[in-house]
C-alpha cells in the first residue's frame, strides 16, 4: 500500500487575525477536493500582530482606525465582508462596538506546546472561536487555561507552561525566524518548504499551488 504524497504546510498567523481563519478555512476547502494519497501536514506558527498592546488590549474600532487610517464606514464595511465570508464557511464572526483586540503571546506559547501532542489545530481553532464567536479574551490566562481544558489537554501543565515561561524563547526565536523570511503579514501559507502564498486566497488560486507541489513531488 503506498504511503501516499506527502504535502506540508505552514500556516504563520496570529489568534485575532479575521484573515487567518478565513485563509484557514478555505484551506480546508481545498485540501477537501484532493485525491486520498494526498497526506497533508500542518504546523502552525507563531506572528503577534500586536506585540506592543497593554493586558486590557484596546477598542478593535479605535485600534483599527489608529492602526491602519481607517474610516467608522470603512471598519463596519470590512467587519461586514467578514461575518458574510463566515456564514459561507461555516463560522461565526461576533462583532460589536466594544470589540477589542488583545495581545496574544501567552496564546502563541500554548500552540507551541500543544504541538507534539497533535492538538496545535484543534488549540488553534477552538482560540479562533474563543475570540470570534465568543468575545472571549486571550491574553487572559484563565481564558486560555479554560480553551486548554475544553479540548482534552491537561490544565495544569498548561498552566505551567505559562508560569514557568516553558516556550517563551522558542516563540520569540520563530517569530525572528519568520520575520527573516520576509513574512510581514498574516496569514501567510508556506507549501513545501518552496511555494508562498499570502494572504486568504481563493480556494482556486490555493489548490494550483497545492496541485503543482503534488505533482513535483509524485
Amino acid at each position: 500500500m503506498s504511503a501516499g504524497i506527502s504535502l506540508r504546510i505552514d500556516i504563520v498567523s496570529d489568534v485575532v487575525c479575521p484573515w487567518c481563519i478565513v485563509g484557514y478555512l478555505r484551506l480546508q476547502q481545498a485540501l477537501s477536493q484532493l485525491s486520498d494519497d494526498i497526506r497533508p501536514h500542518i504546523e502552525w506558527h507563531p506572528f503577534e500582530l500586536n506585540p506592543n498592546m497593554p493586558s486590557e488590549g484596546q477598542n478593535l474600532r479605535e485600534h483599527i482606525q489608529e492602526k491602519y487610517g481607517s474610516t467608522l464606514e470603512q471598519s463596519e464595511a470590512v467587519r461586514e465582508q467578514l461575518k458574510n465570508l463566515g456564514d459561507e464557511l461555516g463560522f461565526s464572526f461576533k462583532f460589536s462596538p466594544d470589540s477589542r483586540i488583545y495581545n496574544t503571546f501567552e496564546a502563541h506559547q500554548l500552540l507551541h506546546w500543544a504541538q507534539p501532542y497533535g492538538k496545535q489545530t484543534e488549540l488553534k481553532l477552538a482560540l479562533f472561536d474563543a475570540y470570534f464567536s465568543q468575545a472571549k479574551d486571550p491574553s487572559d490566562r484563565n481564558t486560555l487555561l479554560n480553551v486548554v481544558e475544553s479540548i482534552g489537554l491537561g490544565r495544569d501543565l498548561a498552566e505551567r507552561v505559562l508560569v514557568d515561561e516553558m516556550y517563551v524563547e522558542a516563540v520569540r526565536n520563530s517569530q525572528q525566524q519568520w520575520q527573516n523570511q520576509n513574512i510581514r503579514a498574516v496569514p501567510a501559507f508556506i507549501f513545501n518548504n518552496r511555494y508562498l502564498l499570502s494572504g486568504a486566497q481563493p480556494v482556486e488560486t490555493l489548490l494550483q499551488v497545492i496541485n503543482e507541489c503534488t505533482n513535483n513531488a509524485s
